[in-house]
C-alpha cells in the first residue's frame, strides 16, 4: 500500500463525499451563487487587467486544484457569454477520483461541441508543470507561457501547510503567458466562524503546517511576489459561504456592502491577483 493512502488529505479528497461536495448538482446553492456573482466579478476584472489581447486569438484557462470541475466549467460558459472565445480550458487536481468526476461533469453540463475544449488531468499544485507535462506526454518547456488566466479556489493553503507554496507559484508563473493573470481565492485566517476553526483542538492545529492551518493574506501573496508576479489585488472579500442556501445568500449579499465597510478584514475569503510582467 502506498504512503499516500495514509495521507488524510488524499483520503478526504478521494472519497465519495468529496465528489458530492465538489460537484455542481450536489455542492449547494452558495457556490453557484458565488460563481455567478462575487467570483465572476473577480474573474472579469482579472481579464480586464491582462496585458495581452486574448479576444482575438482565444483565451486559454487553467484551474489548479479544480476538484470536480464545477468552477472551471461554469467559468468557461460565463466567459463565452461575455464575448470571449475559449481556446482551451484545463483543470488539474491531485485527486484521481475528483478528476474522473470532472470529466463526467463536463459531459453532463457542456454541449457536445464545447466538450473538446475542456480537459482534466491529475497534477499536484506543487509539481504542476512536471505532472501536467507527464499527463499530456509533452516536454515541460512546451507548456511554458501556454495559459492566459490561471486560477485556484480553496487550494493554495494546502501548499502552505506543506511549505511548497513557492514551488507552486513558480510553476504558475512559468505556465502563464507574459501579461497573463493568476487569481487565487482561499480562506481568510481572520474569519472567525469556519467549521475547522470551531473544532476541538483547532487552535493547536492552526499552527504552521497543522491540519487546520490557514495562511494570512500576506502569506498568500508572498510566494507570488517572490516568483516575479506583479500583485494587482491583495484583499479580503466575500461574505457568502459555499454551503449557504438561497435565503442566506439573499441576506448576506444584501449585507455585504455594510459588512465590507465596517469589517472587511474579517470577510470569508482572501484574494490575491497577480500578473506576469509583459515581455
Amino acid at each position: 500500500m502506498s504512503t499516500k493512502e495514509f495521507d488524510p488529505y488524499y483520503q478526504e479528497y478521494t472519497s465519495n463525499d468529496a465528489v458530492l461536495k465538489y460537484s455542481k448538482a450536489t455542492a449547494g446553492y452558495g457556490i453557484s451563487y458565488l460563481l455567478d456573482h462575487d467570483y465572476k466579478r473577480v474573474y472579469l476584472d482579472a481579464l480586464r487587467a491582462m496585458q495581452t489581447d486574448v479576444r482575438k486569438r482565444g483565451l486559454r484557462l487553467l484551474e489548479f486544484g479544480c476538484g470536480a470541475g464545477m468552477n472551471l466549467l461554469h467559468l468557461t460558459s460565463v466567459l463565452e457569454r461575455e464575448g470571449f472565445r475559449i481556446k482551451r480550458s484545463v483543470g488539474t487536481d491531485f485527486s484521481p477520483t475528483l478528476i474522473d468526476a470532472a470529466w463526467r461533469e463536463s459531459r453532463n453540463y457542456l454541449p457536445k461541441e464545447k466538450q473538446g475544449k475542456v480537459e482534466f488531468y491529475v497534477a499536484r499544485n506543487e509539481t504542476l508543470v512536471r505532472d501536467l507535462a507527464a499527463a499530456l506526454r509533452e516536454p515541460p518547456d512546451k507548456l511554458f507561457s501556454g495559459f492566459d488566466l490561471i486560477l485556484g479556489v480553496n487550494t493554495a493553503r494546502y501548499c502552505h501547510r506543506s511549505e511548497t507554496q513557492l514551488d507552486s507559484a513558480k510553476d504558475i508563473f512559468a505556465l502563464l503567458a507574459p501579461g497573463g493573470v493568476c487569481v487565487n481565492i482561499d480562506m481568510n485566517d481572520r474569519f472567525l466562524f469556519f467549521r475547522s476553526s470551531l473544532k476541538r483542538g483547532a487552535r493547536a492545529q492552526q499552527k504552521k503546517g497543522g491540519e487546520a492551518y490557514i495562511p494570512s493574506l500576506q502569506d498568500y501573496a508572498a510566494p507570488f511576489k517572490k516568483a516575479g508576479f506583479e500583485v494587482l489585488r491583495q484583499e479580503h472579500f466575500c461574505w457568502v459561504p459555499h454551503s449557504a442556501g438561497a435565503p442566506m445568500c439573499t441576506i448576506l449579499s444584501s449585507l455585504s456592502p455594510v459588512l465590507s465597510l465596517v469589517a472587511k478584514s474579517r470577510a470569508m475569503r482572501s484574494l490575491v491577483v497577480g500578473r506576469k510582467p509583459a515581455a
